[in-house]
């Protein structure tokens, strides 16, 4: 898997100083937590799920849930997971496929969002071999008591079938919500993923749930952080569990559920370009979705507020998700000036940009992560912005 690898290699060479690097799903936790993206989710009753995801692997989608809880009614679950066990097989029969052909699997990373603890251990059976093309479980309305019963199942899962198997907890129960249970709810959440913190590779966000407690929906003109009392939550969430002292986790953007369907998302116009064919001209993307300003403000909300990658439930979120975590070139320049080994006694320079001040100790956890997230996401050239990532994304 590469982001942006749905980009031709010549496109990719004039839009990024450094380019993303490759990863399969055997990466290091750390590696696959920043590089999860825009991670799209699926009903698990789709009846040819298998052929979407290697769309949506094909289209730039590096990781994907399939979903057999909220999406889905209570009387579907069990064709669901009959469905999933299916599908699993026809991936993988693909899968071989290509290896024959010395190509790689071709999938994103694959999460199975559960009801029950014991779904994990009866799906995981049931998928037998295919299993290994299963990358977690996303584990919904989790707290300490109700988590335990399901990290303890995946624990046994990967005992059973040697495989490693990765939870992403949904934290979206009414107890998070309210001021009178929140701290003592944190507090279990945080004693629970430091016991399994070798396989909690994410916590996601259960904004809409959080929304629902008070009858409340944003308007698409409105961010997740114009609503207070959501607002509230994610800062306490993050304070407690996404933390740069080596005790937090990687906390997720919560979804942009406004999408436009039936219609393109972005209209062409022409403009100059220094990279498409000819190099003179390429479609310039003007967003013309009235939703789409919001998604673009909160995806940068999210990253100032300490939030990486979003939960997306329509593909035409992806890429702007993606354009949008590629590292630009004055952020890679001054979190290399930070990280500089003669800096290690701290200090403040200015910026090569010649526009800031760089503190070397206070901002340090800011360039490490900024240095992993250019990584996966990679840096851009000097010149490159947002419409030109955009456009490449939409146009590979």
């Amino acid at each position: 898997m590469r982001h942006f690898g749905h980009v031709p290699a010549a496109v990719r060479a004039d839009l990024f100083h450094r380019e993303p690097a490759e990863f399969t799903a055997a990466a290091p936790a750390a590696t696959l937590a920043t590089a999860l993206g825009a991670t799209l989710y699926s009903p698990a009753t789709r009846p040819r799920l298998a052929e979407d995801i290697r769309k949506q692997a094909a289209c730039g989608v590096v990781s994907m849930v399939l979903c057999l809880e909220d999406s889905i009614s209570d009387d579907e679950v069990e064709a669901g997971e009959a469905n999933l066990v299916r599908q699993f097989a026809d991936l993988a029969a693909g899968d071989l496929a290509r290896a024959a052909e010395g190509e790689g699997s071709g999938l994103p990373l694959l999460f199975v969002r559960v009801r029950e603890p014991r779904q994990i251990t009866d799906l995981t059976d049931r998928l037998g071999e295919t299993v290994r093309l299963l990358s977690g479980f996303v584990l919904p309305k989790f707290t300490g008591p109700r988590g335990r019963p399901f990290l303890d199942a995946l624990r046994a899962a990967e005992r059973t079938h040697g495989h490693r198997l990765f939870a992403m907890p949904v934290l979206e129960s009414p107890d998070l919500l309210h001021r009178e249970t929140r701290t003592e709810t944190l507090a279990g959440i945080a004693a629970l993923t430091a016991e399994h913190r070798e396989r909690i590779l994410a916590l996601r966000l259960g904004v809409t749930d959080f929304c629902s407690a008070y009858g409340l929906r944003r308007s698409p003109h409105m961010t997740a952080y114009d609503i207070r009392i959501v607002a509230d939550v994610i800062g306490d969430v993050v304070n407690v569990l996404g933390r740069a002292d080596g005790t937090g986790f990687t906390v997720t953007g919560p979804v942009w559920e406004y999408f436009r369907s039936g219609e393109r998302m972005f209209k062409p116009q022409l403009r100059r370009s220094p990279f498409l064919e000819g190099r003179a001209e390429e479609l310039r993307t003007t967003l013309i979705e009235h939703d789409l300003d919001g998604l673009l403000r909160e995806i940068e909300l999210d990253r100032a507020n300490g939030l990486l990658g979003k939960t997306c439930i329509h593909p035409s979120h992806v890429v702007p998700v993606h354009a949008l975590s590629v590292v630009t070139h004055e952020e890679f320049s001054d979190a290399e000036d930070i990280l500089r080994p003669d800096r290690d006694g701290g200090g403040v320079l200015r910026s090569a940009y010649t526009n800031k001040m760089n503190e070397v100790k206070p901002h340090r956890a800011w360039a490490e992560r900024t240095l992993r997230r250019a990584e996966v996401f990679g840096v851009a050239r000097e010149d490159i912005g947002f419409v030109e990532l955009l456009t490449a994304g939409l146009a590979g």
